[in-house]
């Protein structure tokens, strides 16, 4: 379960399939953030997990990319 003290910890959105960081809490949900950055989204804390070392390594080379073409003045598809 992802509580308060969770903040900054990468976690999955099981119910879109998609990585992110949360951000905090606002009502019922969990606010996450992608992990190449933009705008939050508001989850049901039920259907978030921890994410495993492989997701984690994944997220990890997603960011990079981002900040790669971000820094080239580039287009992340």
């Amino acid at each position: 379960m992802v509580t308060k003290e969770c903040r900054g910890t990468l976690v999955v959105d099981t119910q879109r399939d998609k990585l992110g960081y949360v951000m905090g809490h606002e009502g019922p949900y969990v606010q996450l953030r992608p992990v190449t950055g933009g705008r939050e989204w508001d989850a049901d804390p039920a259907c978030v997990r921890q994410a495993t070392d492989d997701e984690r390594a994944r997220a990890m080379r997603e960011r990079t990319q981002a900040l790669n073409s971000a820094s080239s003045g580039g287009v992340l598809r």
